[in-house]
């Protein structure tokens, strides 16, 4: 047997304030929508493929310090593509972790940019190639690990 992921469901306070968010940093796409009080949610995606559902009934932050996710990573073809991504969430004035652009490990030539979305949810956008310019924030730890 052999599994891939088919998507992402996450719990939001505020469901406008979270496809906002998103779409704009991930170009996503409403794939479906409930307006239904007690029952909103979003289906979200990239040409046509659901990748992302948000559920409206929580409160509050998210406790990273608690036991469950970590954080959600999405890769993109090239470094140029987490720039890009990073110059939208500054825009949002989203939380970033990190001061932008990082490799995952010291000696890496991959990596990212880290923040949180606005439920305080911990994100990764990166890249395999061509974030080995600056040194790693956490030594020879994994970046993605320790934000």
């Amino acid at each position: 047997m052999t599994f891939r992921t088919g998507h992402i469901g996450l719990n939001v306070s505020d469901l406008d304030t979270s496809l906002d968010f998103y779409r704009k940093v991930f170009g996503f796409e409403v794939l479906g929508e409930s307006h239904e009080e007690g029952r909103r949610h979003a289906f979200l995606g990239l040409d046509g493929t659901l990748v992302l559902t948000l559920w409206q009934q929580s409160e509050g932050r998210f406790a990273a310090g608690l036991p469950g996710l970590h954080h959600l990573a999405f890769q993109v073809p090239d470094i140029e593509a987490v720039r890009r991504a990073e110059t939208v969430v500054r825009g949002l004035g989203a939380v970033l972790h990190h001061d932008g652009v990082v490799p995952h490990r010291e000696g890496s030539a991959s990596g990212g940019v880290f923040f949180e979305d606005p439920d305080g949810i911990r994100l990764e956008i990166y890249a395999p190639d061509g974030a080995g310019d600056r040194p790693a924030p956490s030594g020879e730890a994994p970046t993605c690990g320790f934000f």
